[in-house]
């Protein structure tokens, strides 16, 4: 797709402003954009490092640098070839080159019809996740020397009470649909994944990177959904995840117990719920229930006792349990407020 401005310019003579990103890799660029680098009279670019010069030259183009010192004197330079010479391609710089269509617009209303056609052609796209490219480039940056010292002395251990706060504000988010800081806490949490993983590459004996991490969760996915990437079928979302518990556990064979994997570190009503979950799917049926009612006197055992029991008859009834008490805390929350005549 091209861009042309609205001025019809001088007669026969062009100006390409080729656009690129950073984050792909130099010389792949679009068809139009080399046919256009291949027939102009001249290509300049405003630095010797910018990213696209090597690959260009390497691949028989001449490109000069622009000695001009300043914006205005840039956009003469650029409108100034003459149309028998061949369009001019000028090779945006990775700032955007700020000014610069300022100038350009401004030559166009001075120089009415002496100016050339302007036409922008963009010579490569980000892809979807693309700025991921420029998180990895960061957290790079401040780990490495002369980054952020604060951010270099981080470790797997020092980082576990930042996860675990950012998943929790996730999740709150989420409960108070609040779109902005969903995605606010969205990029916590996944900055949280990506500093680990930074960290996980300067491991002296087992060094991971955010590529692995990438990698493995692709697989497992692929994997767990055959349905979608195998030609299976899946009659609806209960099939779906009777096949994804019988896959994982075809992955996890070598697990001595139903509860192998269940991390014991979750908040101790999710935890209990995690546990039901996991006998419930093994059809594991050697340990009884509790009993569920209200003892005469609450003790700490008869209290954990009786929670367990609502946790198990809430999975069987297709109640999230953690959700549900959290709900009857805000719920909770809002009425004493009230009562104090403050806004829920």
């Amino acid at each position: 797709m091209t861009t042309t401005a609205a001025s019809p310019g001088a007669e026969g003579a062009k100006l390409i402003l080729l656009t690129t990103t950073h984050r792909v890799a130099p010389g792949l660029l679009s068809w139009p954009a080399w046919e256009a680098l291949r027939s102009a009279g001249r290509v300049l670019a405003a630095e010797e490092d910018h990213p696209q010069v090597a690959a260009v030259r390497a691949a028989g183009v001449v490109v000069e640098v622009a000695a001009e010192a300043s914006v205005p004197a840039l956009a003469r330079l650029l409108t100034g070839q003459p149309a028998a010479a061949g369009p001019v391609v000028w090779l945006g710089s990775p700032d955007g080159d700020p000014g610069l269509t300022d100038a350009l617009a401004r030559l166009a209303v001075e120089r009415a019809g002496e100016v050339p056609e302007i036409e922008v052609l963009p010579g490569s796209y980000d892809l979807p996740g693309a700025r991921l490219l420029d998180l990895v480039s960061v957290m790079d940056r401040l780990r490495s020397a002369g980054g952020c010292p604060w951010d270099a002395e981080q470790t797997h251990e020092s980082l576990v009470k930042y996860l675990v706060e950012e998943a929790y504000e996730l999740v709150e988010a989420i409960e108070e649909g609040d779109r902005d800081t969903l995605r606010e806490e969205l990029g916590d949490v996944l900055l949280q994944v990506f500093f680990h993983s930074r960290i996980a590459e300067e491991d002296g004996q087992e060094p991971f990177s955010i590529d692995d991490v990438a990698g493995d969760i692709v697989d497992k996915l692929v994997y767990r959904h055959p349905h979608v990437f195998a030609g299976e079928r899946a009659e609806g979302a209960a099939e779906v995840e009777a096949n994804w518990e019988q896959l994982k556990a075809a992955e996890k064979a070598d697990r001595e117990s139903v509860l192998d994997g269940v991390p014991a570190g979750l908040p101790a009503l999710a935890y209990a719920a995690k546990l039901v979950s996991r006998v419930r799917r093994a059809g594991f049926g050697k340990v009884p229930d509790e009993p569920y009612e209200l003892p005469a006197e609450l003790t700490a055992e008869s209290a954990g006792r009786l929670l367990l029991a609502v946790a198990q008859r809430a999975h069987d009834a297709g109640v999230d349990v953690d959700a549900a008490l959290r709900a009857a805390a805000r719920r909770y929350r809002g009425a004493v407020r009230a009562a104090e005549g403050l806004q829920p």
